[in-house]
């Protein structure tokens, strides 16, 4: 089916995790004949969930890609994962969407899902629709749903239907918009009359609608005082323009599991949901002139695409998923990846469904596919006609939080490790491999413990590699407190020249990492000997005297020794430092520093109390509090040995919505139970 802009919807299907999201996908897809029957996530059939850990899991964790057709428009459904370990692939989705389709429960309340997607969703100036699911469950709430979105944005929330509710269950709804009533069946929804019971309900919520649409435009708004209200065609261009403003959430409600609400749910989408042709400003900077330019979307002008999601398979290759956002993209062509400084051949387009791909010629302007086989390309990239060329921004995706030393669990399989890690990051931007300088440790940084298993997971079922993830070592220091001398004498005889080598040294404190001096009169130690005096204590300090890790902030002065001019040789000499050295630490009053992290905490209010007294317990220091819109940010001090698992706590301290940041500062004395510990 050909399709153009003004015919294409972008959506985004988010949420709270086990919400429904995936199963209303289904039910999307089989109303607009994509498939002919619902796949059951418990089943591992669903359509979105095609993955090995998807289907073990029972839950999304990659973003996933499918189109419908509904009343003559193609919809792009994007299901996003709603775990809050998997946040890259929200970031991917919000990149491509024109707008979010928000599932909740009818649970009375507002959960952290649901809130972190509307906040997204202003944030980035993306429309949305909220459908509240599971209207067939036992103790379904959606009055006490609704209210409880009214008092989260208020003035925003604009239910259009209202569910016909018998003995507990959904039996209908009634479209507030059309005033029409539905009774689903087993053939699909038939029209009924209103219930009488309902009939001053459907009237407050209609006036309610009126009042919305007019606050919306200016001339409505003129007409409503004048007349005392709006036709129907008024009200629904006052609502469209609401929702495309920002300032209206429609609300409907239905069940997935058992396609109730379902049709109606699509047929105001594509109603409601801006054309992909009425995309907000796009901006990208223009490559010639380094100029920020805004990019219509329109058929007519030069291709311009941005991928925001790659797939890696050992077998099919790499699969890049893009939205074009100016001009047609067809098979065959060459395009301009401007952050690579590369041409690519785009051999072969595709559109998808999960994991299905049909091969098609071209893609239009607002139209979502794949391309297989570029050689230079990631997530994030811009592809353009090489005479116009532009770069769009790129992707933000979240810091990791948790970090765990990642080593390969069969010895001699290290570099198929590394190397499927540096695959799997060409697909997951969220997570990284890095190397801890200090302690030689190779490090995965990811969004939490599931997120690091699943990574794991996927490494060794797409390229055969097992890892074994141990907590990190932390990069203890050892230094002194005090001054000490110290006195180092090498001699040993053997069958020729002897070994003599004699150094008298001090050691003191020092606010370097580390400094050499010689203070030597008379010639005590030849000055060719003095290089490896210091070359034995440069040595020596990588192994401290209490329990072995690195020294630093010591000072070494070698004030005076003696020489013996056939025996002594910059080897002896050396080993007398290095017995020189060992002495003057345990003399010095050793001890053990710990590495201290700057933390940066964002927690709203109610959980201020249960996060400082966790920060207590993990040695941590205050040092400011700033209050930012609903939020509580505090600034910290903590041992990092304290924080390593620090993600997950928080995350369970604040029910997800709490975030860190943190970063080594410094090093300080550990307390003397800790340095006992260690010593042991």
């Amino acid at each position: 089916m050909a399709v153009s802009a003004k015919d294409i919807r972008n959506v985004a299907v988010m949420g709270h995790s086990g919400e429904g999201k995936t199963t209303l996908c289904e039910a999307m897809l089989l109303n607009g004949r994509t498939i002919s029957r619902m796949g059951k996530i418990e089943n591992g059939t669903t359509v979105s969930d095609f993955d090995e850990q998807e289907i073990a899991r029972k839950m999304s964790v990659s973003l996933s890609v499918m189109h419908t057709y509904w009343r003559e428009t193609k919809i792009n459904i994007l299901d996003v994962p709603g775990f809050l370990d998997f946040d890259g692939e929200l970031n991917e989705a919000m990149r491509a969407c024109g707008a979010a389709l928000i599932v909740m429960g009818p649970n009375g309340g507002v959960t952290v899902g649901t809130e972190k997607a509307v906040n997204l969703c202003f944030k980035l100036e993306k429309p949305m629709v909220i459908f509240i699911n599971g209207m067939d469950k036992d103790n379904a709430d959606y009055h006490g749903t609704i209210e409880a979105l009214r008092a989260a944005y208020p003035a925003k929330i604009a239910p259009i239907q209202l569910p016909i509710m018998r003995g507990g269950k959904m039996e209908g709804i009634i479209n507030a918009l059309t005033e029409k009533a539905y009774k689903f069946s087993q053939t699909g929804a038939e029209e009924i009359p209103i219930p009488d019971d309902m009939k001053e309900e459907l009237d407050q919520m209609e006036n309610a609608l009126i009042e919305t649409a007019a606050e919306n435009d200016d001339v409505l708004l003129e007409k409503y005082f004048e007349e005392g209200g709006l036709s129907r065609e008024d009200t629904i261009y006052g609502i469209r323009k609401g929702i495309a403003n920002m300032n209206v959430i429609p609300v409907m409600a239905g069940s997935a599991l058992n396609n109730r609400g379902v049709i109606n749910l699509m047929t105001e989408l594509v109603k409601y949901v801006p054309q992909a042709a009425e995309r907000r400003d796009l901006l990208a900077t223009d490559v010639a002139t380094g100029k920020v330019i805004n990019v219509e979307c329109e058929e007519e002008g030069p291709v311009a695409a941005q991928v925001f999601k790659t797939t890696v398979d050992p077998f099919v290759g790499k699969l890049n998923y893009l939205r074009v956002n100016r001009g047609v993209l067809r098979a065959g062509s060459t395009v301009y990846n401007p952050n690579t400084g590369t041409s690519e051949r785009i051999s072969s387009l595709y559109v998808t469904v999960g994991k299905k791909q049909e091969a098609v010629n071209e893609l239009v302007a607002g139209d979502i596919g794949a391309v297989a086989k570029l050689a230079n390309t990631g997530t994030g990239d811009t592809l353009c006609d090489e005479s116009a060329q532009v770069k769009f921004d790129a992707i933000p995706f979240p810091r990791p939080t948790l970090f765990m030393a990642v080593y390969a669990k069969t010895q001699g399989t290290e570099d198929k490790v590394f190397s499927g890690l540096n695959r799997l990051a060409e697909e997951d931007k969220s997570f990284v491999v890095t190397k801890a300088t200090e302690t030689g440790e190779s490090l995965l940084g990811g969004q939490g413990e599931v997120h690091l298993d699943v990574i794991c997971k996927k490494l060794k079922s797409k390229f055969g590699a097992d890892a074994l993830l141990k907590t990190p070592k932390i990069a203890y220091r050892e230094t002194i407190l005090s001054t000490a001398t110290a006195e180092g004498k090498y001699k040993k005889q053997t069958g020729g020249h002897g070994q003599y080598g004699h150094c008298k040294m001090r050691f003191e404190p020092s606010d370097q990492s580390f400094e050499f001096a010689e203070e030597v009169v008379g010639g005590a130690v030849p000055k060719q000997y003095i290089p490896a005096v210091e070359k034995g204590i440069t040595e020596c300090l990588s192994n401290g005297v209490l329990a072995g890790y690195p020294v630093m902030n010591i000072k070494a002065v070698l004030y005076d020794g003696s020489y013996h001019e056939v025996d002594s040789s910059e080897a002896a000499f050396k080993a007398a430092a290095e017995i020189a050295f060992k002495e003057g630490m345990k003399n010095a009053r050793p001890t053990i520093l710990e590495p201290i992290c700057k933390m940066k905490i964002a927690v709203p209010e109610k959980y201020l109390g249960d996060v400082l007294g966790d920060l207590t317990k993990r040695r941590g220091r205050i040092i400011v509090m700033d209050a930012k819109d609903d939020m509580q940010i505090i600034t910290a001090d903590a041992p990092q040995a304290e924080i390593q698992t620090y993600a997950t706590a928080l995350r369970s301290m604040t029910q997800g919505r709490g975030k860190f940041t943190a970063a080594f500062d410094r090093y300080e004395q550990a307390p003397e139970n800790i340095i006992q510990q260690l010593i042991k």
